[in-house]
This record gives structure tokens, sequence and C-alpha cells, in this order.
């Protein structure tokens, strides 16, 4: 491996271009104070103070690779709506391209708001369509991705089951791909679970294991698990298969290698965003031919150190180099 110190491979992500590609969503919050019960229905009064609105869905994987220094194109469909121009927007603000967004009729952009009193969370509301695509925004979104991935290292699929992703847009964009030689790295969901037929990287959690293959097993039984990975790998024929474990950490496999690395979280405050560091971190890592020991532990570390923070943040690029170089399972390949 050419690479001697975990900075050598921090700084060779700066040299990458990552097309992200899935569902994208306004996460929105609306913050306040609830302090009595409403008269009209057993229900509380918030008295609101603040609200805000952020990138989400697999624009937060666009926000972690963006921020451990590398290119980074979303490639998406929005609504036609006043949502998708906000979405937009926050891209901007963000310092990112908006040239792989589409805007549709067809759709309205997802958004999710939250209603918190606090730091409770008092109810969700969530707009969106969940269909998938018509032809024409399928069409309109290939013709997208034959033009960007021209200039990218990495495809990255982030699938929310929104619709975006469809058997037809995975199967050209894994095809295209391998005519250019460009690695795919894959963050499932249940819809299109078996789709992504030959990526090089597939990176599920527990549940979605469970979901996508749809067999039950025991967790904590390391024979089970681990032929649960087996299965997967005979049916989707994926070079590497990551599965992160939630407090447990990760499992890696390839044809030649496997293994487990506990969780490195010290304190888990909100795991929500961190599979879409650990996919983000994977991904570049799969740009630069690193061991897959390596991938899934820098990965690992990087999952970890989100889940120590409240909200949905991105990785750190600093954050994830003073934790990398405090670690002894580096050292064997560093």
């Amino acid at each position: 491996m050419k690479y001697k110190s975990i900075e050598e491979i921090l700084e060779a992500f700066k040299d990458k271009t990552v097309l992200v590609l899935g569902d994208v969503m306004v996460d929105s919050y609306l913050y306040g104070k609830a302090k009595r019960i409403s008269p009209e229905a057993p229900v509380p009064i918030l008295v609101a103070n603040e609200r805000e609105k952020k990138l989400g869905g697999a624009a937060n994987v666009a926000m972690n690779v963006h921020a451990l220094g590398a290119n980074t194109i979303l490639c998406s469909i929005v609504g036609d709506d006043k949502d998708g121009s906000v979405f937009r927007q926050l891209l901007r603000d963000e310092k990112m391209p908006t040239k792989g967004i589409i805007k549709s009729q067809n759709r309205v952009t997802t958004v999710k708001h939250r209603i918190l009193s606090g730091t409770q969370h008092l109810v969700r509301v969530d707009y969106e369509d969940t269909h998938p695509i018509v032809d024409l925004d399928r069409k309109a979104l290939l013709h997208h991705i034959k033009d960007l991935i021209e200039e990218c290292d990495l495809v990255i699929f982030q699938d929310y089951d929104k619709g975006t992703l469809d058997p037809v847009v995975i199967a050209e964009t894994i095809k295209l791909a391998k005519k250019k030689n460009i690695p795919t790295a894959v963050d499932p969901n249940q819809r299109n679970f078996l789709s992504y037929q030959g990526v090089t990287l597939f990176k599920p959690n527990l549940a979605e294991l469970k979901e996508g293959l749809e067999i039950d097993f025991d967790k904590d039984d390391e024979k089970e698990l681990e032929g649960a990975i087996q299965t997967l790998n005979e049916k989707l024929k994926a070079k590497y298969e990551l599965v992160t474990l939630g407090g447990k950490g990760i499992f890696y496999q390839s044809k030649t290698e496997k293994g487990q690395y506990p969780a490195r979280a010290k304190k888990q405050i909100y795991v929500t965003g961190a599979g879409d560091t650990v996919i983000s971190i994977a991904g570049l890592c799969l740009t630069l031919d690193l061991p897959l020991p390596l991938i899934a532990e820098l990965s690992n570390m990087g999952g970890g150190i989100v889940c120590e923070s409240p909200g949905v943040t991105p990785i750190q690029k600093d954050e994830l180099l003073k934790e990398a170089q405090s670690n002894s399972i580096l050292e064997k390949y560093l």
C-alpha cells in the first residue's frame, strides 16, 4: 500500500470526486417549550422560538464526503415546488453544486418536519412521495448520471426507499460504473435490496440485512450472523460486505478475509446519521484501494464519532484524524 500514514490517506481524499445518488430530503426542525396541555385536546402546547432547515437523506452523505475533503456531486430528484427551491439553496449554502438535482412535476420534495420541546421529540410530520419514479424522470436521471459519472472516481448509492432509485436506474448505473472501472458503494433499503448486483461494497445494518434477505437470525450468534452475510454474498456477488452492528461495531467480509471490530463510540447519544458517515468513509477508501480491514476500522471510527454528537451531523476530518492517530489497530496497515 502506498500510503504510510492516516494523514496521507485523508489528504488523498481531496483529489477524489464522488457521485452520490439517491433519495434527498429537507430536514426541518421547529424548536420551543411545552409547558401546558391544550384545553382542546390532550396534547402539549408548544411555544415555538426557533426554526431550522438542513439537508437530509442522501444529501447528508454528500455533506460527509464534502467534509472529508472530496469533491461531491449529488444527483437526485426533487419536486418543482417551494421545498425543492429550499433544498437547492441549502446545497449552495454548503458550497456544493446543484447541477445533479432534477426538478420534477411528478413528485413533491420530501420534507421531514420535527417538532421538539427542548430535547424532547414531540412529533414528526412527513411530506413525501414514495412511489417509483415515472419513466420521464427515470430518463432524465439516467441522462444526468451518464454525464456526471465522467468526472467521478466513485458512485455511492444512498437508498431511503423513497422511489428515486429503482432496479433500472441501479442496474444501468452499476453497468456504466463497471465499464469505466469506477467502484460502487451501497447503503441499501428494503425495496431494492437485492437489485445491487455485483457492486464493490454493500453496507446494510442488521435490520436491513434481516428485512432484505427475509430471514431471522440471532445477531449475538457469530455463526448465524456469518451465515446470513454469506447468503447475502451469494445473492449479490458484491466484492466486499460491511455490516454495521449498532452497539456491537462492524463486521467485514470479502472472498479472502472476514472479521469484526467493536463499536468505537464511548457514549452513544444519537445513532441517526452514523450509517451515512460509514458509507462515506468506506467509499472514499475504495478509491484509494485500501485493505478491507483498514476500510472497516476507519469507517467504524467515523461512525462512532458522530454517534457521540447530538443531531445528524457530518464527520469532521480533524476529529477522524485525531481518533485514528491514537488507534492501535491501524498500526499494522500504516
